[in-house]
């Protein structure tokens, strides 16, 4: 049994799939079914479960996967503190974030760390908020970067940037020749919006307040897709402010202040209080607060 097998099997275990884990462990499926084989046979246990063209964790792999979890954890935190007597920071830090957070917000931070501290590795794990949150307190991540709030005691919420909604609409439209926007105004229009989380919650309670009664014309689980919809004149959006700034200076969005109201969406990083941080991680913390001030978005005017 080697730590590839055991990273194999909780990729596959994690996913649910084969497939999906032979893409993120750059390898054949043949290959990963021959590691979970090799591991059921010295394990004396089936550990996952194939039958009905799915794939489940048996009762003795949900055990095996504890402490298959716990060995990867301790294998990483041994060769961390041995790195780390030399005081230099070195191992890997291992980075939650959505879609549009990773696009617009983060590679200028990674960018700075890996220039400062390149024997580092970095590895990026996109999902949304509540798998980010779910990825933190599981600790197959180090960080989460997320919007607030968060409202959990045993995680450390640092920070690290502030944002706002803005409309956004097509150049040609006739919002993008207004000033600002009232949300009653961009009420009467056809309305692209997230399927799910904090934006589509906040909108929702807006409206509500507000007594309006939006015309959603799509849902999208994508801030990209959201804003491509929206440039096609699908209908008119809201997105955060600094999601949108290249397109804005490309012309082919147009973001509108909204005047009557100040939604925020404002960026933390969110770690475990019980973790014991690396000087890896540590170094992290500290160039992403110093890159994100709090007054770091060029306002859209």
């Amino acid at each position: 049994m080697d730590f590839d097998q055991l990273e194999t099997f909780l990729e596959v275990s994690r996913h649910s799939s084969f497939s999906r884990a032979a893409e993120k462990r750059f390898r054949t499926q043949p290959a990963i079914s021959s590691q979970i084989r090799s591991l059921e046979e010295e394990v004396g246990a089936k550990l996952l479960d194939r039958s009905g063209g799915k794939v489940s964790v048996t009762a003795s792999g949900k055990l095996f996967q504890k402490f298959a979890q716990e060995m990867i954890e301790l294998r990483k935190t041994m060769l961390t503190a041995v790195a780390e007597t030399e005081r230099v920071p070195r191992g890997e830090i291992v980075v939650g974030a959505n879609e549009g957070t990773c696009l617009h917000i983060l590679p200028e931070v990674f960018a700075e760390f890996k220039k400062q501290y390149p024997g580092v590795g970095v590895n990026i794990q996109r999902a949304d908020y509540a798998k980010i949150l779910e990825s933190v307190i599981g600790n197959s991540v180090d960080f989460g970067v997320v919007s607030l709030p968060v409202n959990d005691a045993r995680l450390t919420v640092v920070l690290i940037h502030r944002d706002e909604l803005v409309i956004i609409a097509p150049p040609h439209h006739p919002l993008a020749k207004m000033k600002s926007a009232t949300v009653a105004q961009v009420a009467k229009f056809s309305l692209v919006v997230p399927k799910a989380g904090h934006t589509r919650d906040a909108l929702e309670n807006l409206f509500y307040e507000r007594k309006l009664k939006p015309r959603y014309t799509m849902e999208l689980d994508s801030s990209e897709l959201l804003k491509r919809f929206v440039a096609a004149d699908a209908g008119v959006g809201f997105i955060a402010r600094s999601n949108v700034l290249e397109d804005v200076r490309a012309h082919a969005l147009s973001a509108i202040p909204i005047s009557d109201a100040k939604i925020r969406r404002d960026l933390a990083l969110v770690f475990r209080k019980d973790k014991a941080l690396s000087r890896a991680a540590l170094a992290f913390i500290d160039i992403a607060v110093k890159l994100k001030t709090p007054d770091a978005v060029t306002a859209i005017r």
